[in-house]
């Protein structure tokens, strides 16, 4: 008697593999996932109690959100490795918000902003017909590149600002990573070859240890627990500007977890349904909503994480289901947080040049199925690749713009794909329609 074989996306790894392989997504997602409390709490003028309290309720929230996400119920989540984060996307709008009506506001925005993406969610699934093979290997490697600057800032020490930005230290350290990073993935397969992200992680922090370049004083400082109340802040306010203001970030980060669901069903062989999306769109606006509640804000997949799968081809979704669990634990117990928060930033660095290099690949080997030659995809690729990555090449390109329109220029993943879409819809709408001819002729 045949068993049905379980697809990868759903297999179930031993515990011990669940545990290690979620915290390898954590380590390599922690600094992008304290970074908007962080930013949001200092450009507002928060305490530093305040502050402490947000990254706790982020953590505790992203990982909730992750776990809806991966794990699914009902219409709500995509059921694929995405592990979820406060999306940078909104941190311009929270900030506007917050300088002009408030923080309360701020938080009556996001939930209903979160309520209108759910509302949203079955008209936006509708897209997917605009993403054939030339679009989607177009974002992809537009995700790709966009990730550099942040492994460049990582790798130079975190803060571009300070002193020691660039020192050779720091470049040593993240080249010293990237060395182990390699040899464990060429040298061993299987178990251990999957982790090479997280033996690199850890070879680099024990290197700088060594040479006094860590720093664990805030894991003395931190409390051994600690639960953020809901709506610590007082009770959310709602009025239509910021609730606008928001809306229109969330549509941005609806067609930024298209294009994340999209190359992790290519990485994962599990291609991206009209259905996986509404449901990761409703996985987006739940979590949103509960991050306006619980002190925290809009959510959307990490994209530094799809390049851990292309390099680990650890694709289970229970494993990020895992780095979910795991963000709850550090978000009720921070000292768990500031253990990992000690990583240093050239580490994450180094591990982040193959990770989204990776992500670049998976792009690539995308478009090397789209054909080229005596089709006008050539130049759909070329000026939608290039489109995407000007907001990160130079970013005082927009300085200008001002409002809406300086939140759509700045993502380079939805001009890059706004581009691809209208290019293919022009270029190729010909083509298409002889094929459907000739297809209608032929039966």
């Amino acid at each position: 008697m045949s068993t049905k074989r379980v697809h990868p996306v759903d297999e179930v790894l031993p515990l011990r593999q669940l545990f290690t392989f979620g915290l390898q997504h954590v380590l390599v997602m922690y600094a992008g996932a304290v970074a908007v409390p962080l930013i949001l709490g200092s450009a507002l003028g928060l305490t530093s109690a305040q502050i402490v309290t947000l990254i706790n309720a982020n953590l505790l929230t992203s990982g909730i959100a992750t776990l809806i996400q991966t794990l699914g119920f009902w219409k709500f989540g995509a059921r694929l490795p995405l592990i979820q984060g406060c999306s940078f996307i909104a941190l311009a709008p929270m900030i506007m918000i917050g300088k002009e009506f408030g923080l309360s506001q701020i938080f009556g925005a996001v939930i209903a902003a979160g309520a209108i993406t759910i509302a949203l969610a079955p008209v936006f699934s509708r897209l997917l017909r605009f993403f054939p093979p030339v679009v989607i290997g177009s974002l992809i490697t537009i995700i790709g590149i966009s990730l550099m600057p942040a492994a460049a800032i990582w790798l130079g020490g975190g803060n571009p600002g300070a002193e020691d930005f660039g020192k050779p230290a720091n470049l040593l350290l993240g080249l010293a990573t990237v060395s182990v990073t390699l040899v464990i993935y060429a040298k061993f397969s299987g178990f251990i070859g999957n982790l090479s992200v997280l033996i690199g992680l850890f070879a680099g922090s024990l290197i700088a240890a060594a040479f006094g370049m860590t720093n664990f004083s805030r894991v003395g400082d931190a409390a051994w627990f600690e639960l953020s109340p809901p709506m610590a802040f007082g009770v959310p306010e709602f009025s239509l500007v910021p609730i606008m203001i928001m809306t229109l970030a969330m549509l941005v980060i609806m067609a930024e977890t298209t294009g994340n669901c999209l190359a992790i069903g290519k990485l994962t062989g599990k291609p991206t349904t009209q259905q996986t999306l509404g449901n990761a769109f409703r996985a987006d606006g739940l979590s949103t909503m509960l991050g306006g509640v619980f002190n925290s804000f809009p959510y959307n997949a990490f994209t530094q994480n799809t390049g851990l799968i292309a390099l680990s081809n650890v694709r289970s979704r229970f494993v990020v289901a895992a780095a979910g669990a795991i963000m709850v634990l550090m978000g009720l117990f921070p000292k768990l947080g500031a253990l990992i928060a000690a990583v240093p930033t050239p580490v994450l660095g180094g591990c982040a040049i193959v990770m989204f290099g990776m992500t670049t690949v998976a792009g690539i080997q995308e478009l090397s199925r789209v054909k080229f030659e005596g089709t006008r995809n050539g130049i759909i690729v070329a000026v939608s690749v290039s489109v995407g990555v000007l907001p990160m090449s130079f970013p005082a390109l927009f300085e200008h713009a001002h409002g809406a329109l300086k939140l759509i220029l700045e993502s380079g993943i939805f001009l890059g794909a706004i581009t691809a879409i209208v290019l293919n819809v022009l270029l190729n709408n010909e083509k298409n329609a002889s094929d459907g001819i000739a297809a209608e002729l032929a039966e």
